[in-house]
């Protein structure tokens, strides 16, 4: 018995000794609820369309384990501003993600993570974002703002709300974000090795800086 209780003991210890602190711990947490319906208000006649690709903007993540945490991204995604000049919180944005382009810091989790374990890239092949909201954040003032929406995920639609940054200028519109998810809300559960457990929250992070037509 005593033999058994020290060998528990020691694997405890290992354990934390090589654990990394949860990246996720820090981050606000995007509030997650039931997916809602589009506005079927009329837009409005002065909407510029912003076109947003791989080439004016990036959608990172980072996930990590009781080990070691992984820096990710997507390469392969569409979307658009529908900008209202001079009324952010009228304009909205939308955008397609390719998830078979997923790639990480290591091979053998970019190709993980393609399988039914995780995004199931062959029978979930693009995750989407469309905005119902966008509010001014007054108690942090400046550009900030809590964004509304729905997103796809794994055959899951839920609707999520997360702080965001948006700036519009004569040459472009930006928009930065920084948050957490649980990835358990959208049906991915896979929890990882017994000795290296994968941790929920996942860090989404979205920096669209999309020109404006001259």
């Amino acid at each position: 018995m005593r033999k058994q209780l020290s060998v528990i003991v020691l694997f405890v210890v290992v354990l934390v000794a090589f654990a990394c602190s949860d990246p996720a711990s820090d981050k606000p947490k995007a509030t997650v609820g039931e997916a809602q319906p589009q506005s079927s208000a009329q837009k409005p006649a002065a909407v510029e369309t912003l076109v947003i690709s791989p080439e004016n903007s990036k959608i990172e993540f980072v996930a990590s384990k009781v080990t070691r945490s992984h820096q990710g991204s997507f390469k392969q995604f569409s979307g658009k501003i529908e900008l209202v000049p001079n009324s952010i919180p009228d304009s909205r944005v939308s955008i397609d993600i390719d998830t078979a382009s997923v790639e990480t810091d290591t091979t053998e989790l970019t190709a993980h993570l393609k399988t039914p374990d995780f995004f199931d890239v062959a029978k979930y092949p693009k995750a989407t974002f469309v905005s119902t909201k966008i509010e001014p954040n007054t108690s942090a003032g400046g550009n900030s703002y809590t964004v509304t929406g729905n997103f796809d995920l794994h055959g899951q639609s839920k609707s999520i709300s997360f702080p965001a940054t948006i700036e519009v200028t004569p040459d472009k519109a930006t928009m930065n974000a920084e948050f957490a998810i649980n990835r358990k809300d959208f049906g991915i559960v896979y929890a990882g090795k017994a000795d290296d457990l994968i941790r929920d929250a996942v860090i989404i992070k979205l920096d669209l800086r999309v020109p404006r037509k001259k």
